[in-house]
């Protein structure tokens, strides 16, 4: 990622505010705003459990000041329609996606250089390791909004090593470094059961070169 940028972050943070009511006290979506264009993140994506919602106006103000693009990857058109009704004139700043978001991750949006997820998605966690996987070429930052819905210490079968920030319902915010040299290649497979929809992942390590 490019080098951080306090004046993107402060622009971006009072673009936020200026968007939504104002409150007394910053909350996660000042602070996710100003995360992404501090960062200069020029391809950000946000993945929903329902509905676009206030957390979607931080990657509207983020992309404004970075010129960068704002994705929201709903579930289908019902989320779709109340996403329009909730983002209002901000509507056409986002670009709408429908499917499975740890999919869209490993294939459209592979070059994204920072992912917002909704920790009340019930695939929170295949959205993580493909977020992870996205970046591992050029690095990036994933954020997890409504973190406190989250199983305790999920992240550590992961490999990822996140910092808690406890600001609105939680942040989980990781930063994935470029992998350039990698001593063994690994990667994780995630398979979803689509009639339970449990998770499971598997790490596979490909033995080293002699």
């Amino acid at each position: 990622m490019a080098s951080w940028s306090a004046e993107n972050a402060t622009k971006a943070y009072l673009r936020t505010l200026k968007m939504g009511n104002r409150r007394k006290e910053p909350n996660t979506v000042e602070f996710i705003a100003a995360l992404a264009a501090g960062n200069n993140a020029q391809q950000m994506v946000m993945a929903c459990a329902a509905a676009a919602c206030s957390a979607t106006l931080s990657l509207v103000a983020a992309a404004h000041q970075t010129g960068g693009r704002a994705v929201c990857i709903l579930r289908g058109l019902k989320e779709l329609h109340a996403s329009r009704k909730t983002l209002g004139p901000y509507v056409d700043f986002v670009e709408f996606v429908m499917g499975d978001a740890w999919i869209l991750l490993q294939n459209d949006y592979k070059f994204a250089d920072f992912v917002l997820i909704d920790c009340k998605m019930d695939e929170y966690k295949a959205v993580f390791v493909a977020a992870q996987r996205a970046m591992s070429k050029k690095g990036g930052l994933v954020v997890g909004y409504n973190a406190l819905y989250c199983s305790e210490l999920w992240w550590r079968d992961l490999n990822l090593k996140p910092h808690f920030l406890p600001i609105g319902e939680g942040l989980m915010v990781g930063k994935i470094t470029e992998n350039e040299k990698v001593k063994k290649k690994s990667h994780w497979v995630v398979e979803v059961d689509k009639c339970t929809g449990e998770e499971h992942f598997y790490r596979i390590t490909s033995p080293q070169a002699k």
